[in-house]
């Protein structure tokens, strides 16, 4: 509805001058809704991430390798989501804030990486690509899908496997 007031009033205007000036301020408007709208998602990204580094933390007392020491390792087993990357690529799609983005694009496309942890739990989730709104919402997205993984298996035990799901999307 916000959207479509500032479309109006953006659309009726005739002065360039004026017309820049909505839209920052609808730039502006929308990124303080987005923060608003955000904060109980944000306030549990963040604190799923300051685990994480609890975690890495007492891996570096354990003095165990936070990566493997080989460069690459014969999986038996990859990790997979119920349902396998297209149930995946629907859960996170499903659970897009896409009110929380702005974008000039029409496609927006980001790499989110990840870790499946040896219990299928998710961790490290890194969205990159050139929308910052669309790749914190890729992030609060892969963070709150439903289900575990099934962990990947090398010499028939359970291990840390890096997971990476490129996403593209459309706005419209």
């Amino acid at each position: 509805m916000l959207s479509k007031e500032f479309r109006k009033k953006f659309d009726t205007e005739t002065n360039n001058f004026y017309k820049a000036s909505i839209k920052q301020d609808y730039q502006l408007f929308m990124q303080k809704m987005d923060s608003i709208e955000n904060v109980a998602l944000t306030g549990a990204l963040l604190k799923t991430k300051n685990l994480e580094d609890l975690d890495k933390l007492k891996l570096l007392n354990k003095n165990l390798p936070l990566e493997p020491s080989l460069p690459s390792v014969v999986i038996d087993k990859a990790a997979d989501y119920p349902g396998g990357i297209n149930e995946l690529r629907k859960e996170v799609a499903d659970l897009f804030y896409l009110g929380g983005i702005y974008s000039d694009i029409k496609t927006i496309k980001a790499n989110v990486g990840f870790i499946v942890e040896t219990d299928g739990r998710i961790s490290n989730v890194k969205a990159e690509g050139d929308n910052y709104t669309f790749n914190r919402q890729a992030e609060i997205a892969v963070y709150s899908v439903s289900q575990k993984f099934s962990p990947a298996i090398v010499n028939g035990n359970p291990v840390r496997y890096r997971f990476r799901l490129p996403l593209t999307m459309n706005i419209e």
